[in-house]
């Protein structure tokens, strides 16, 4: 799984990168400072199951820390867009090229208002950051659109001619981008088009399914930066004016701070937390004891600096995912070198059993007899939907 993180120049997407990874990719308060997609691996939390058998996990791809698991989640950061993108302006062909892969989006926009549609520092609360959120739809809309409609009208009449299921037309001219057949079936489902007729489909039919296509396949959360520059109202207005799309306040610079003094020995902190510690003995300067006030502040007015919880969200409620623990062992949730839940995997929620154990290996996908629940020991059939948690063994043909 991948998340894009998006916006346009000089909002803090590269910030809110660094926060999540902890790399150090250029970070400067002028437009286009990333040029090239930076790649890098944050996490999300997730109860760890060790803690209900009471026995120590012995974590290999995702680090337990007092019975949380971080399961690792890929992220991109790609260059920042500005309207016409899709028409090729700013670095806009390759800012779409690089989010093909994406599974959703994290769209970070500048909350208090202060950076203009080409990423240039204006005056707090003179720019509108929903128009951010709209032209970006806008922008990606035009570019799925504009996929759609390379040679349309000769390959709907072909496609018409030897009857072909209109999912698997669509399939055939989406290849690239990651759209899976469920979401264009989501797509095609709102009505957007003449299921049996694409050659009836005219240009804003192709636009409005694009629109259907990515609200299925590609969902978009928003991350209200620098809310320590703005307020609550800011908030609210921002909330209001999208209406379900969901946004978190975020404060990126807070969080990098935090996690790099953290990674220092000069504070205690873990991501997403209400508060921190300074730890005893810590060399800190005057500048930096009162940096630590201010950010102490902030979390006490914020209640955290947003970052982790945007990301989690996006994995957990837009995208859907769940947290499973494959084992060999159903009665000490270990694997066959005796360790305990060593694996975590993110999956869709009601994922059938069978298909984690394809996740798991390919083997166990294609000779799987049965799972088994780890907590009530009951055998699953293939298509049985895996919960949250889910501790299971794959029984396979030898």
């Amino acid at each position: 799984m991948e998340i894009g993180v998006v916006g346009k120049p000089n909002v803090g997407k590269s910030t809110f990168f660094n926060a999540l990874t902890l790399l150090d990719v250029p970070m400067a308060p002028y437009p286009f400072t990333t040029i090239e997609p930076n790649r890098g691996v944050a996490a999300v939390r997730a109860p760890c199951p060790h803690v209900e058998k009471g026995t120590a996990c012995t974590p290999g791809n995702a680090k337990c820390v007092d019975g949380t698991r971080w399961v690792p989640v890929a992220l991109v950061d790609v260059p920042g867009l500005v309207p016409g993108a899709h028409a090729g302006k700013g670095l806009g062909h390759k800012f779409l090229d690089d989010l093909r892969a994406a599974d959703g989006f994290v769209q970070v926009v500048d909350l208090s208002g202060a950076t203009d549609e080409e990423g240039r520092s204006v005056p707090p609360r003179s720019q509108d950051p929903s128009r951010e959120v709209t032209w970006l739809e806008e922008e990606l809309v035009a570019w799925v659109a504009e996929i759609l409609g390379r040679g349309f009208e000769r390959d709907a009449r072909g496609s018409e001619l030897d009857g072909r299921k209109v999912e698997e037309f669509l399939a055939s001219r989406l290849t690239g981008l990651s759209i899976a057949p469920n979401a264009i079936s989501a797509a095609l489902r709102s009505g957007a088009v003449d299921l049996s007729h694409p050659t009836r489909w005219t240009e804003d039919d192709r636009r409005h399914l694009a629109l259907e296509l990515l609200r299925a396949a590609k969902p978009r959360l928003v991350a209200g930066n620098k809310c320590d520059r703005a307020g609550l109202e800011e908030l609210r207005a921002l909330a209001a004016e999208l209406g379900e799309l969901p946004v978190v306040p975020t404060a990126a610079d807070a969080e990098l701070t935090l996690r790099r003094a953290a990674r220092a020995g000069l504070v205690d902190y873990r991501p997403g937390d209400a508060g921190f510690h300074v730890r005893e003995g810590a060399a800190l300067s005057a500048p930096q004891r009162a940096a630590l006030d201010g950010l102490g502040k902030l979390l006490a007015t914020w209640g955290s600096t947003g970052v982790q919880q945007a990301l989690e969200a996006m994995v957990f409620a837009r995208l859907g995912r769940v947290v499973v623990y494959p084992v060999e062992d159903e009665q000490h949730w270990t694997d066959s070198r005796g360790r305990v839940l060593p694996d975590a995997f993110l999956v869709p929620a009601g994922t059938p059993v069978r298909a984690v154990a394809y996740r798991v290996h390919s083997d166990l996908g294609e000779k799987f007899v049965r799972a088994i629940d780890g907590r009530t020991h009951r055998a699953l059939a293939a298509e049985h939907p895996v919960e949250a948690g889910a501790v299971l063994r794959f029984v396979a043909r030898r």
